[in-house]
């Protein structure tokens, strides 16, 4: 007996011990750097986002299905707000009922949004939404069609009771990028993005061997950042109030502690598409870089005659002005280059500067920018949809990128497959992320379970600017169940063979459309499988926006391309900017009519 209550004594010591080492190893792995790997630790019990953090982070989805959610800001109180956007871009779907802009609150600190108010201009009073968002001297200041409005905001609500008051109207609208993000100074100076309206100020858009227009007089109210006073109403857009030039597209603003400010810029497409003597297929996915640029008044970013270069790391002559597929520099020289650049096509939409303590310390020396995600990689893999952290230091890179947040798009990264696409960042009071995704109008809550003064983790190295295209995407990926009710569909039917075509005929339009033969880039805007994307209308269905549908219809499209869309925003070049034989036109043309003509 007294043998046996030592073996007991010994079996509880060596249960005890063994359950302290399990503790002692759970704890250690949960502190311990680890990129790359989704956090289930028990200290984010109500992890349901999907995502893909640095050890210690946690993500939550704070509220969903909100509208097309592009930026966002928080108010000292912990109020989320959010701009929606809607028209082409989102097929024109309905928008949700009520105003365009939402009002978040976490009530009962749970870590989700229970209380979701709309406020400000609806379908109905003429708004379409839009993307800018910013809360200065405790209004809420929105994008909204041609103008920036204000918003007071009573102590007793979280939305406004009486109408908004206009900042600046007139604000130009229209062609690629008809949005207008903006950041607000402590000063109460607006820096508005008026992006271009055309891909490299070509006369004809995104049309093959088109020189850009010298000078290109876009400029004057397109392609830079334009600065307003937000403490003054009624003030009208004008080429004047100019700030700076060169942009194409600047979707994220974020100051850094000094009060430096820092510009993403989408850098320009369809370099082998238009200019297939220049440059390679795969460059058609390399290049050009896209950029974070350090904002200077008067400053001069290239565009449209320059783009950066990703593999020779500078500023290069664009071929609408004479380059050569990046060699000549020419007048480049003199434009102001990045301080850091990223993978060619991901798209940076948010980005902003992590402000408080919650994180760890490295986190405030540098900023998060919300890639969307690529389209013109095609028939390469796409990239992006995922936060990146840029390190910085003083006004420039102090080191390469690292993934952050990954996760958003699921299984298929393509427009058209991708179940999110992050478009917003914010940070709030509390210390957490925010993150909105523009297709279903969700908002993550990123938050850190960590010491913020222990080892900081890191994330996964962004793929570098000059990494190359990899290889073609050998078959069409089905997008996600629920992306597209046609999606999954389309996969399991059998192309049928038009009259005057043959089944070899189709096959080779297969290969031809899904990028295996001719350099096409057709599953870049209309999907892996022909359902379409916000880039180019479904190919699956009977409806056709400029033909009849006929075989010798669908083959005069493709030869001749789409200059004016009416529908869609970009244009369609010749052959879709291949470069394809007569009989692989035809090729091609039997395999989109059969498209929309399949059996089981």
């Amino acid at each position: 007996m007294r043998l046996l209550r030592s073996y007991r004594r010994r079996l509880s010591a060596i249960v005890v011990l063994a359950a302290l080492c399990v503790v002692t190893s759970i704890v250690s792995a949960q502190n311990r750097p680890s990129s790359g790997k989704k956090n289930n630790s028990a200290s984010c019990p109500h992890e349901d986002s999907g995502l893909t953090l640095p050890a210690g982070f946690c993500a939550t989805v704070f509220a969903d299905g909100i509208g097309h959610a592009r930026h966002l800001t928080v108010s000292p109180t912990g109020v989320v707000y959010v701009n929606t956007w809607s028209g082409d871009y989102y097929d024109f779907d309905k928008p949700h009922d009520g105003g365009f802009l939402v009002a978040l609150e976490d009530k009962r600190g749970a870590g989700k949004a229970d209380v979701i108010e709309r406020f400000g201009a609806t379908v109905r009073t003429g708004g379409a939404g839009g993307t800018g968002i910013g809360i200065y001297k405790g209004s809420i200041y929105a994008e909204i069609n041609d103008r920036i409005v204000r918003y007071s905001i009573p102590a007793d609500s979280i939305v406004p009771k009486d109408p908004p008051t206009t900042i600046v109207s007139k604000l130009p609208l229209g062609g690629d990028h008809p949005m207008h993000p903006f950041i607000i100074g402590a000063d109460g100076s607006i820096y508005v993005d008026i992006a271009s309206a055309t891909n490299s100020c070509q006369a004809k858009n995104r049309q093959p061997k088109v020189p850009g227009d010298d000078p290109c007089t876009e400029l004057q109210s397109r392609g830079g950042i334009w600065r307003y006073d937000a403490n003054k109403t009624n003030q009208t857009f004008s080429p004047t109030d100019r700030y700076a030039t060169g942009i194409r597209n600047a979707e994220g603003f974020a100051f850094d502690s000094t009060g430096r400010l820092f510009v993403t810029q989408h850098g320009r497409d369809q370099l082998h598409s238009n200019w297939p003597d220049l440059y390679r297929p795969s460059e058609e996915a390399t290049q050009p870089a896209e950029e974070l640029l350090l904002l200077k008044q008067g400053g001069d970013y290239g565009w449209p005659e320059c783009y950066y270069d990703g593999v020779r790391k500078k500023l290069v002559l664009a071929p609408e002005y004479g380059g050569d597929g990046g060699k000549r520099v020419g007048l480049c020289a003199s434009k102001m280059a990045p301080v850091a650049a990223f993978a060619a096509h991901w798209a940076p939409n948010g980005m902003v500067r992590y402000d408080q303590q919650r994180f760890p310390d490295r986190y405030q020396s540098g900023v998060f920018i919300a890639f969307h995600g690529s389209w013109n990689r095609a028939p390469y893999a796409q990239g992006g949809y995922n936060v990146v952290f840029q390190p910085l230091d003083g006004g420039r890179a102090s080191g390469k990128c690292e993934i952050f947040a990954d996760g958003f798009a699921g299984p298929v990264k393509t427009p058209e497959g991708a179940a999110h696409r992050p478009s917003g960042l914010a940070v709030g009071p509390d210390g957490a992320l925010y993150v909105s995704d523009d297709i279903r109008g969700r908002v993550y809550r990123i938050v850190y379970s960590g010491d913020p003064a222990g080892p900081a983790p890191k994330g996964t190295p962004c793929p570098s600017a000059s990494a190359p295209a990899g290889a073609v995407v050998a078959a069409p990926a089905e997008p996600p169940e629920g992306t597209n009710p046609a999606a999954g569909a389309a996969a399991e039917l059998k192309p049928l063979v038009p009259e005057g075509a043959t089944a070899e005929m189709v096959a080779l339009g297969d290969r031809i459309y899904h990028g295996q033969v001719g350099g096409a880039t057709c599953t870049g805007c209309h999907g892996a499988n022909g359902t379409g994307s916000p880039i180019g209308p479904s190919l699956t269905s009977q409806q056709r926006l400029w033909s009849d549908g006929s075989f010798a219809e669908i083959l005069k499209v493709i030869t001749e391309g789409v200059p004016q869309p009416k529908k869609y925003r970009s244009p369609m070049p010749p052959m879709g900017g291949a470069q394809l034989t007569a009989d692989q036109a035809s090729a091609l043309a039997a395999y989109v009519w059969g498209l929309s003509h399949q059996q089981k």
